[in-house]
């Protein structure tokens, strides 16, 4: 590292960077989406980026640093579609099936990765980066929160009993959407995965508006 710390301060100060940083990122995203972080190099990851070692070590610290910046992008990405399936909704049920619909989009999308990166992720990453794997399930458990939110406006509207175990049903709902993310990574159509969805939303326990109310 010392030759690339000299060759940095032979540069002239205030030279602009020579790569756009934030869409080397998203490229490294998609690689880590992809391969899993086990599975990728940092040659992998300079090669898609477009820079240089050097370069991916100045902009972004090592591969961790890089993974944990790609899931963070991931999981604002992931967040703001979850989110708006939620909250566009008004009913329970319907936001539920909205928040499955959109992942499976994101999930099969042609000439993109499959799956999802935070639940993936956890797979792929092994047991020795312990910081990593604990950020994948703060990410998991910030999904089971917002479902839990939306769950609970079911709750006070009528629409789900007070009796209902609203956190063990988003954390139902996550384990689902766990067992769809890896089915899509197998290759499974979108068709196949909307059947299932829609399957075991009709078996949540939401009642259905009265007629005339």
């Amino acid at each position: 590292m010392s030759s690339v710390n000299e060759e940095s301060a032979r540069r002239p100060r205030g030279r602009p960077r020579a790569f756009d940083r934030d869409a080397a990122l998203r490229r490294a995203m998609e690689v880590f989406w992809e391969k899993g972080f086990d599975r990728t190099s940092v040659n992998d990851l300079a090669d898609a980026m477009g820079i240089n070692s050097p370069s991916l070590y100045a902009a972004f610290g090592g591969k961790e640093d890089l993974f944990r910046e790609a899931l963070g992008l991931y999981g604002t990405a992931e967040g703001a579609i979850v989110r708006r399936a939620l909250e566009e909704n008004a009913g329970g049920r319907e936001a539920i099936a909205a928040m499955f619909r959109r992942n499976i989009e994101l999930f099969t999308r042609p000439g993109r990765p499959r799956g999802c990166m935070l639940i993936l992720g956890t797979i792929q990453v092994g047991g020795e980066h312990e910081a990593l794997r604990a950020m994948l399930r703060k990410g998991r458990q910030g999904l089971i929160s917002m479902i839990r939110k939306r769950l609970l406006k079911a709750v006070e509207d009528g629409q789900l009993a007070r009796s209902v175990d609203t956190e063990a049903l988003a954390a139902l709902c996550v384990t689902v959407l766990c067992g769809i993310s890896v089915q899509a990574h197998d290759g499974a159509s979108r068709a196949s995965l909307y059947s299932a969805i829609d399957a075991f939303v009709a078996a949540l326990p939401f009642r259905e508006p009265t007629r005339g109310s």
